[in-house]
């Protein structure tokens, strides 16, 4: 993976008096997924777009993680080129060309990453700038139904903020799980909707759960969305046959298109392609959030935990 310094791109832009001051097409839906790292956001995104490509949808996946793996199952490739790569090389982004960037993969889906900064020394919200505005500018927003961003988990990062702070994403979708962790992440992401609602028209579409097998996990995360104001747009059980596809490089529905997960994904799709209920989050607390598990039983109150903390599996069995 070829990381790059972003601060080299950006005077590209510099001389203009704001970023996206192009206009998107308004029919378009823009969509993102958001959760927390490792929680198989990539993976539900992508196979999720290959359905509504099946149904026909016009789609641009615009990969938003320095990582550059939100399009790996859809062009059968480790790692797609950057635009930020690709631009330090010419010294700057004008002097890249679209078709440089821009691949198509499965059902005619269009590709592109945005790249980013070597780990440790910047931030990627800035190169998600410069890569949406050089998309924007060679009209790769014409002729399309859907725009995804994949977005990389921290949601205290400049790059989880950009998609939405800037006004291009406008439906939200959070991975998550019945873990107390992934709960907490998608607790916090909400919080981060929040903070953009009404300034930039954001709304979370729903919570995506892809299970972890997790004791009473629909159950869970249909109150938690409750909680959250709003819905578990769909439950996507855990199934090997997710990772034989990845390590093939395909998703889902390219690999085995009549297995029961694959159909998962396509109902997932057509209720993203169908969803009208897109509201603004009402966080909660972490206390809250520690009520909800101790309800179902997944983490003891304080008194029936208060002698097991601190305590070794060995320490705890010798009593």
């Amino acid at each position: 993976m070829n990381y790059i310094d972003a601060s080299l791109l950006i005077r590209s832009f510099s001389h203009k008096p704001s970023f996206f001051l192009l206009m998107t097409d308004e029919t378009i839906r823009q969509i993102a997924f958001y959760g927390k790292g490792g929680i198989g956001k990539s993976t539900t995104s992508q196979n999720t777009i290959a359905g509504l490509a099946e149904l026909g949808q016009r789609i641009m996946i615009v990969g938003c993680d320095p990582k550059a793996d939100s399009t790996r199952l859809m062009l059968h490739s480790k790692a797609q080129t950057t635009v930020l790569h690709l631009a330090a090389e010419r010294g700057a982004v004008e002097d890249v060309e679209l078709e440089e960037v821009l691949l198509e993969g499965y059902k005619g889906v269009k590709c592109v990453e945005s790249g980013g900064p070597e780990p440790g020394v910047g931030c990627a919200g800035r190169g998600i700038i410069t890569a949406i505005n050089f998309l924007e500018e060679n009209g790769a927003y014409e002729d399309l139904d859907f725009v995804s961003y994949d977005v990389l988990g921290d949601v205290v990062c400049g790059g989880f903020a950009m998609p939405i702070r800037e006004g291009k994403a406008q439906e939200i979708y959070i991975v998550c799980s019945g873990e107390m962790m992934a709960m907490y992440a998608a607790n916090n992401i909400a919080r981060g909707i929040l903070k953009y609602a009404h300034s930039g028209g954001v709304r979370l579409g729903g919570l995506i759960c892809n299970s972890r097998m997790v004791d009473r996990e629909i159950e869970l995360i249909e109150t938690l969305a409750e909680r959250l104001n709003t819905q578990m747009i769909h439950f996507v059980p855990r199934d090997n046959v997710v990772q034989h596809a990845e390590l093939r490089r395909m998703t889902v529905i390219e690999y085995a298109p009549e297995c029961n997960q694959a159909n998962e994904y396509r109902a997932l799709a057509k209720k993203i392609q169908e969803n009208t209920k897109l509201t603004i989050p009402t966080p909660i607390s972490m206390d809250e959030l520690e009520e909800l598990l101790v309800e179902f039983g997944i983490l003891g109150d304080d008194k029936e935990v208060a002698h097991l903390i601190g305590k070794t599996a060995a320490q705890v069995a010798a009593h």
